[in-house]
């Protein structure tokens, strides 16, 4: 039985659901360690995250008494051992910083996940990661004639691996409306934030050109709709007339590696709640 469990939940607000959950837990033997709830007031929803220790309670006991009253509340809610690591699969093309940094962290036990595999557009040697440690490679090209069949490809190594999280680490390439909806809420985007204002090539180029004076980084859920999913998590920071060009594009790097691993890390503990086209995030 593991000693630490999440329990997520979302659902119609009304008095008492913080008392039926919490109640429900402490009648099974659960020690709540962290609970973090939101009431949205615009849209009538209820969030609520709980980190709770098992105690004598089963796992099973636990899930269906939350069946239960989840019937009754009409609740979209999981619950799961803290200490399971997810199964993930990292795209990349070549621009490889934000794989390398989560290749990185995942090594040192920063982020609880098991990479199941790392697939990319380009061959492993068009890479400068050398972090792999023997995590299988799939090189699987994709043109405009070959991209179904190359969805087709992914589908089926995201079913033999079981992955539950798909990160796109600097994926360069568009996913098509049905694939992005069959991996809605399980996928998750980085780009720089200067959409829609600088679009296609060298956009840290356009911004410099236009003077900008702050850059910054966007990690989201994908949607059909081109880099508009809901957001997890962003960052920004500032720059000024003396940076140039490679100085946005380093400082562009930085940002978007660090905002993806929050995104993720927040994705892998169940920070992340959808609430339409936005996020309810339950920060630590």
């Amino acid at each position: 039985m593991p000693d630490r469990l999440i329990l997520t939940l979302s659902c119609c607000d009304r008095p008492g659901i913080t008392a039926r959950v919490t109640g429900l837990l402490f009648e099974l033997g659960g020690n709540i360690l962290e609970a973090q709830q939101f009431n949205d007031i615009a849209d009538g929803e209820f969030f609520m995250r709980v980190a709770f220790a098992s105690g004598a309670g089963n796992f099973g006991d636990y899930h269906a008494a939350l069946e239960r009253l989840s019937g009754e509340l009409g609740m979209r809610w999981t619950l799961r051992p803290a200490e399971e690591a997810r199964r993930v699969l990292i795209l990349v093309s070549k621009f490889d910083h934000c794989l390398s940094d989560l290749l990185y962290r995942q090594r040192i036990g920063e982020l609880p996940m098991e990479i199941v595999a790392i697939a990319g557009n380009h061959p492993q040697s068009a890479l400068s990661a050398r972090l792999l440690d023997g995590i299988p490679y799939h090189h699987l090209p994709v043109t405009p004639e070959t991209k179904l069949q190359q969805e087709a490809a992914l589908r089926a190594l995201i079913a033999d691996t079981g992955a539950e999280l798909v990160v796109l680490a600097r994926y360069m390439q568009v996913l098509s409306d049905q694939f992005s909806a069959d991996l809605a809420g399980r996928c998750i985007n980085i780009h720089h934030s200067f959409l829609p204002g600088f679009k296609g090539a060298k956009p840290y180029h356009q911004a410099h050109a236009r003077g900008v004076k702050m850059i910054g980084a966007t990690a989201h859920y994908v949607t059909a709709d081109l880099d508009e999913g809901p957001i997890i998590h962003q960052d920004v920071e500032p720059i000024s007339h003396a940076d140039t060009p490679e100085d946005l594009v380093r400082k562009g790097r930085d940002i978007e590696r660090r905002v993806l691993a929050e995104a993720v890390r927040l994705h892998l503990e169940d920070r992340v709640l959808l609430n339409g086209s936005r996020t309810v995030v339950f920060r630590s």
